[in-house]
């Protein structure tokens, strides 16, 4: 039944894509004169009242904007100049117009461009501050923009340029003697830009790219609907909007690639005001408020995802998101699949948080042409490439018990067209740490070889040619188990308990594009990968290895239908993936083939912004595919957005590698075959459908945004995890029943004074599922959470240093927990955990642009987990149990750092 009511929803939304594209509306544009906003009121009055749809009037542009269907524009301004405003059809009798109040007695000989001048004396400013002489409003979106226009008017004889997307006001300072305002307004205009005296021809407008094409209706000094200016900068080292190519960033390439162009967040952490669907951008400069030592770090001043320990002997972290596993979140580097298959339960270690430049954090189902496996959403990483000028950092790190990491990183460009990117990464863990004295290592000892290779071309100005390589290289040996355990021995030789993990993995990527001479709007990209990645480990007297080899390749063409209000995307992708698992004497191969075709349509309203995709893939194993996903964003007001997305996914378990923090226990694994041909198993699938509302306001004069979203989460065929069958057991069966996650999130985003920055997140889970045991909660996963972050920042000195001080507290409340009863009474848990709370905190001194140190503390309130592994006396015993984890395992741990740019 439920799969009949969401493919009606889906139907639906699909038939509300085709009734707005339906509406057959004439807009047109007129020349109307009038001055203020009384003016405003009452030509956009008597528009609507002679029959137009909508009437928008530009003071600044002297523009009137209508859209009609049965009355004719004639009939409209004829009624306009009746009202007492002369426009390029008719004039107001005298009588009408020296009827009007004293402030609307326009000059009825000033030509449009010029009634600004005029309108300056009397206009209600409702900017943040009146301009002076020296500033001119200029329209514009974003960063790209930023740059965009204070190029142009460098370019035209300015000494400095700086135009504000808050404000949509640039600030300009000039020799009179070698040039003029109107010489450089004259040339932003030529650059695509209106402004208070020139207006872009249309032409060069629509050739701005998507995120560029502003409001050109809304009135100056007032605010810009379609602006997204948290997303620009708040630092002056990150200005540029980057691309294929690091060079001269998005100011240089102005055309993008879908699936190809790289786009960098510039804010520390910003909410995509312009995207249909709830993204997040996450900057490096988020990632420098806490330790970060790779992605599983990443997330600590993040409200959206959760981290949690998944083992207490090999110390391991992953993600949940909606309530549910990292495995449902579709993770991925350069929009290529990254964390996946036999990389899921330590993938996350292998990206560097110092080699990170952005993430891009999606809630709820994402674009179709990112693949299949999205059910909760999309993390997409994105590595270091943007320089403008050659530069090599270093940074050095330590904490107090044994672990140490250095990274190297530098970004340079070649020439005008070529730039280059080298990471390197080291890190080791020599201590012997055992806080909670049970004679177990409480995270492994081991090293890491972590190096990458970049490479970028961008010619896209002149040839349409952009083009990205990657090349990395990864080296990972661990060692767990208990403290006296010798590596070199064999585990049979030996009475202490060990855990052996080496992982090698190798892969190589491309993404070449092309933008289409004179079509700006329309483009291909294709994108490949290689991957092979090898894991050999044990686990006492359990063993486990595995090979995997994977191919994805990806083509995606763009293009318009019409006008950039009606985008489309097509493309094909196929995907390979080849294992060959051995666990204790069973050796499992299987190759999964996967070709498939997508579609997605974009449609764009002056509120509202419907993305509507579906794809067909053909799984050699699992079958026809069909997944359908939709997006809908409409904006009540430039500062309430409400957001609406419904989907399907699916994915194929991988029960082995996505359980390891079980294997270091006692429990058999048991697999319950229901017909499938992975283990035994059908594939698993999932709706979402997810609403969340955005609201902006001002507080203490400074910007505040409330974010509420709900998710649900449907399941069929799930392949679940029961850890209560037995507690010598580990079961996996498909889903005969419902399953479900309900997700409910609200976060506050303020600044009670300059500096401060304060986010505050309360999120509650319904997850529960039909086990054979019979309907219960998903173990581990607490229903209540809280989180605070702070962040202070001093100001910057005459040397660009200043301090900083951030701390983040992590709420958990209590958790069910798997039912032991099999087991001894001191070999139970408790039917739920205690709720508990942790505190981590970092201060840092940045001395100047070239030098910065820090540290800070994680766990401060030195909150653990007392009963980590069950019967830790008797590791070979019945009862041995080192995967019921549910708070941290580490008590407090401080750390320093040290960042050096050359």
């Amino acid at each position: 039944m439920k799969l009949y009511i969401s493919r009606f929803i889906l139907g639906a939304l699909f038939l509300f894509t085709q009734f707005i594209s339906a509406q057959n509306l004439q807009k047109n544009q007129f020349k109307v004169k009038g001055n203020c906003e009384m003016c405003k009121t009452r030509i956009e009055g008597a528009a609507k009242k002679a029959g137009a749809k909508t009437a928008v009037y530009s003071i600044d542009l002297q523009t009137l904007t209508i859209e009609t269907d049965k009355v004719s524009a004639d009939d409209i301004l004829k009624k306009v100049a009746e009202a007492g405003h002369d426009n390029e059809k008719f004039k107001a009798s005298d009588d009408v117009y020296k009827s009007l109040p004293g402030c609307c007695l326009y000059d009825r000989d000033l030509q449009p461009v010029q009634a600004e001048s005029h309108h300056d004396h009397h206009a209600n400013m409702t900017a943040a501050h009146a301009k002076k002489e020296n500033e001119f409003y200029v329209r514009g979106n974003c960063a790209s923009c930023e740059a965009r226009i204070e190029k142009a008017a460098k370019s035209a004889g300015a000494d400095s340029a700086e135009w504000s997307a808050e404000t949509q006001i640039i600030t300009l300072a000039f020799d009179a003697a070698k040039t003029s305002s109107d010489k450089i307004l004259k040339a932003i205009a030529d650059a695509g830009h209106d402004n208070e005296k020139y207006r872009a021809s249309d032409d060069i407008y629509k050739g701005l790219p998507g995120c560029c094409l502003y409001d050109r209706e809304f009135t100056f000094g007032e605010p810009n609907p379609t602006a997204h200016y948290e997303e620009a900068t708040k630092h002056e080292d990150h200005k540029e909007h980057s691309s294929v190519s690091n060079e001269n960033s998005h100011n240089k390439q102005e055309k993008s690639i879908d699936g190809v162009v790289v786009t960098g967040s510039k804010a520390a952490t910003s909410l995509s005001k312009k995207e249909a669907g709830l993204v997040f951008n996450i900057d490096k400069k988020e990632l420098l408020k806490a330790a970060c030592c790779n992605l599983s770090e990443s997330f600590e001043t993040n409200a959206t995802v959760d981290v949690s320990f998944s083992n207490a002997v090999t110390g391991t972290k992953q993600l949940k998101m909606l309530g549910l596993d990292q495995k449902y979140t579709s993770l991925t580097k350069e929009q290529l699949p990254e964390i996946r298959g036999l990389a899921s339960a330590y993938g996350l270690n292998f990206i560097p948080g110092r080699w990170i430049e952005s993430i891009q954090l999606t809630k709820g189902g994402s674009t179709v042409t990112n693949g299949y496996e999205s059910i909760t959403g999309q993390i997409n990483t994105e590595l270091l490439k943007n320089a403008k000028t050659p530069e090599t950092s270093l940074n050095l790190f330590s904490d107090f018990n044994g672990r140490a990491e250095v990274n190297i990183t530098s970004v340079a460009p070649i020439n005008d067209k070529w730039s280059q990117t080298f990471l390197l990464h080291g890190n080791g863990t020599f201590g012997n740490t055992d806080m909670n004295d049970d004679g177990f290592l409480d995270r492994p000892k081991g090293t890491q070889i972590n190096a990458a290779y970049l490479l970028n071309y961008n010619d896209l100005e002149k040839s349409g040619l952009g083009s990205h390589f990657g090349i990395n290289f990864i080296r990972d040996e661990r060692t767990a188990g208990q403290v006296g355990f010798d590596k070199k021995l064999a585990q049979d030789k030996q009475p202490a308990y060990g855990v052996g993990i080496d992982i090698s993995r190798f892969q190589v990527w491309n993404k070449t594009g092309y933008v289409f001479k004179g079509k700006p709007y329309q483009s291909i990209g294709w994108m490949n990968q290689y991957v092979y990645h090898q894991q050999d480990s044990f686990f006492g007297l359990r063993n486990y290895a595995g090979k995997q080899h994977t191919y994805y390749s990806n083509l995606i063409f763009e293009s318009i239908l019409g006008n950039t209000n009606h985008k489309y995307k097509a493309g094909a992708s196929f995907l390979y993936d080849g294992y060959e698992e051995t666990y204790l004497t069973d050796n499992i191969k299987r190759n999964e083939i996967v070709p498939g075709i997508f579609a997605e349509y974009t449609l764009t309203g002056l509120k509202y912004t419907l993305v509507a995709g579906t794809r067909v893939d053909f799984h050699n194993l699992a079958g026809t595919q069909f997944t359908p996903r939709v997006n809908f964003k409409y904006d009540f007001t430039p500062q309430t957005i409400l957001r609406l997305s419904a989907g399907r996914g699916f994915r194929t378990a991988n029960v082995f590698a996505e359980s390891q923090q079980y294997f270091a226990s006692n429990r058999a694994i048991n697999i319950l075959p229901n017909g499938g041909n992975i283990y035994g198993l059908k594939p698993e699938i999932a709706w979402n459908y997810g609403a969340s509302l955005q609201q902006e306001f001002k507080l203490f004069g400074r910007k505040s945004t409330i974010i509420a979203d709900f998710f649900r989460t449907d399941f069929q065929n799930q392949v679940l995890v029961d850890l209560d069958k037995s507690p010598q057991q580990l079961t996996f069966y498909n889903l005969e029943g419902k399953s479900f996650a309900n997700s409910f999130q609200t976060q506050w985003d303020f600044t009670p004074f300059k500096n401060f920055d304060v986010r505050l997140a309360y999120k509650y889970y319904d997850v529960q599922a039909d086990y054979m045991g019979g309907r219960r909660e998903a173990p581990f996963m607490a229903k209540h959470r809280g989180f605070i972050n702070l962040a202070y920042a001093t100001n910057k000195n005459d040397n660009g240093g200043f301090w900083s001080f951030d701390t983040t507290l992590n709420w958990v409340g209590k958790q069910r927990l798997p039912n032991m009863e099999g087991n001894p009474a001191e070999f139970q848990l408790p039917t739920y955990s205690n709720s508990y709370a942790v505190l981590n905190a970092q201060i840092s001194k940045n001395f100047n642009k070239k030098l910065r140190a820090y540290v800070g503390g994680e766990n401060l309130t030195s909150y653990y987990q007392k009963n980590a592994i069950i019967d830790f006396k008797n590791p070979f015993g019945n009862y041995f149990d080192g995967g019921m984890v549910y708070a941290p395992i580490m008590k407090a741990n401080f750390y320093v750092g040290l960042d050096v740019t050359f």
